[in-house]
């Protein structure tokens, strides 16, 4: 098998290539017939290696490209996610090479999307196609559920999993979309974080005043606006929104041990951030505060006037972005209705405010003791001879939350990317190493669970 592996190593590399040359920017109107050719390429590639059952599944968005292999009878059954679209590459000017003209440099495959995450989920095709062609047939059965649409937040794709159980039904969700601790140091994500993100307008006058003539018997938008948003938290960094704390667990000692196994330099971290102290709730370590522990932080503000020089005027409008990580049993829609009641209960008097909800995506653990999920530690360790950790994520992948939920079985989040790789900015690159390891590691994954 690894053989196999490096013999064709350059070949799968062109073919990645190829699907890397095809602009799939979700979020951008002007690519929507690139979205769908990718789809298109891809489904023609799991059709070359043998799956069946291929279909494009339009939806609202980008299509859907579902595909299976059931032939492995009293075999567990796997559904592979990933998805095929891609940020947008701004800014264009620095990139060292065009970002959808790939490019390999020092063994590290250059364009955007090749780590995040056509890269990741290539090394799942090209796994499917080293096994059949070794060994006429899959371990297991196999079912494939690829979106074009995760980079703008999955809209159509829980509806599709919720309408279609017994079409995705499987003993495990395989998903590489995540990253390595460090390089040669595998990771198995067990904890993500929930997300909820809002807007908050406030208004005082019907518009902005003169600063002279009216400046100190009128409302200041922009001075309200940073009283109310001062509120959020207390001195010592705990939110202090009534009922926030409510569904948050108590940190187990297994818990513990599992998030202080990750390595972290303070000092180091420090350095590279350029800054003096870091900061948190009091009682928790860095890691815990950034893994496993809600927060409520502000995003962005905008107020007054933004040009070159001074204008001097009373603000009647100010606005905040605001976005939330959740824990445990926080239900973010729960969790907005107390911050919209806390808004109301501290605005200051003569203003009116608005809040409105933009992201909602539930927060999701999972038992790193799971067979499914240990076994994927066995492969990583068998190929690259090292046991993975198994760190808690402070972002979010909505749609792990909903798989495990809607189909009730364990998601496996078996990622190759390297923290280093850029992604989501320019010079993403994907370090072709861990490509061909990576093939390696879910072939054994997938034999060891026949």
């Amino acid at each position: 098998m690894k053989e196999s592996i490096a013999l064709h190593k350059d070949q799968y590399v062109e073919q990645l290539k190829e699907f890397l040359e095809i602009p799939s920017i979700s979020t951008l109107p002007d690519h929507k017939d690139d979205v769908h050719k990718a789809a298109k390429w891809l489904a023609v590639s799991l059709e070359q290696i043998g799956m069946e059952n291929i279909e494009l599944i339009e939806t609202e968005g980008h299509p859907i490209v579902y595909a299976d292999w059931l032939h492995a009878k009293g075999k567990p059954t796997v559904l592979v996610y990933g998805h095929y679209d891609v940020q947008p590459a701004d800014p264009i000017e620095l990139w060292e090479s065009p970002p959808f003209e790939p490019e390999v440099r020092e063994d590290k495959l250059y364009a955007r999307g090749a780590t995040d995450d056509k890269g990741q989920l290539f090394i799942h095709v090209k796994a499917l196609e080293t096994l059949i062609n070794e060994d006429g047939e899959l371990p297991v059965n196999v079912k494939l559920c690829i979106e074009g649409e995760e980079e703008q937040a999955s809209p159509n794709l829980p509806p599709f999993i919720q309408e279609n159980p017994e079409k995705l039904s499987c003993d495990a969700v395989l998903i590489s979309d995540t990253s390595f601790i460090e390089k040669g140091q595998p990771a198995i994500c067990t904890s993500l974080r929930g997300a909820l993100a809002m807007e908050l307008s406030l208004k005082s006058a019907n518009s902005d005043l003169h600063s002279g003539v009216y400046g100190g018997g009128v409302p200041n938008a922009a001075h309200n606006l940073v009283r109310l948003l001062d509120s959020f938290h207390d001195q010592n960094g705990k939110i202090a929104v009534e009922g926030f704390y409510e569904g948050v667990p108590a940190l187990t000692e297994e818990l513990k041990h599992e998030v202080s196994a990750i390595p972290f330099n303070e000092e180091k971290t420090k350095k590279e951030l350029g800054l003096e102290a870091l900061f948190g709730e009091e009682g928790f370590t860095f890691l815990e505060q950034t893994g496993v522990r809600l927060t409520l932080e502000i995003n962005g503000i905008t107020a007054g006037f933004q040009g070159e020089g001074i204008k001097t005027i009373v603000p009647c409008e100010a606005s905040a972005k605001i976005s939330c990580r959740l824990v445990g049993e926080q239900d973010p829609q729960t969790v907005y209705e107390q911050i919209e009641k806390h808004v109301q209960i501290n605005k200051p008097v003569g203003t009116k405010v608005k809040l409105k909800q933009t992201i909602k995506a539930n927060p999701v653990s999972l038992d790193s003791q799971n067979p499914m999920i240990q076994k994927a530690a066995d492969a990583y360790e068998a190929v690259y001879k090292v046991r993975p950790l198994f760190p808690k994520e402070g972002g979010s992948i909505p749609i792990v939350e909903v798989f495990s939920r809607v189909l009730g079985t364990p998601v496996v989040l078996m990622g190759f990317g390297l923290p280093s790789e850029n992604l989501h900015a320019p010079n993403e690159h994907f370090h072709l190493e861990n490509f061909t390891k990576g093939i390696e590691t879910v072939c054994q994954y997938l034999k060891s669970l026949s």
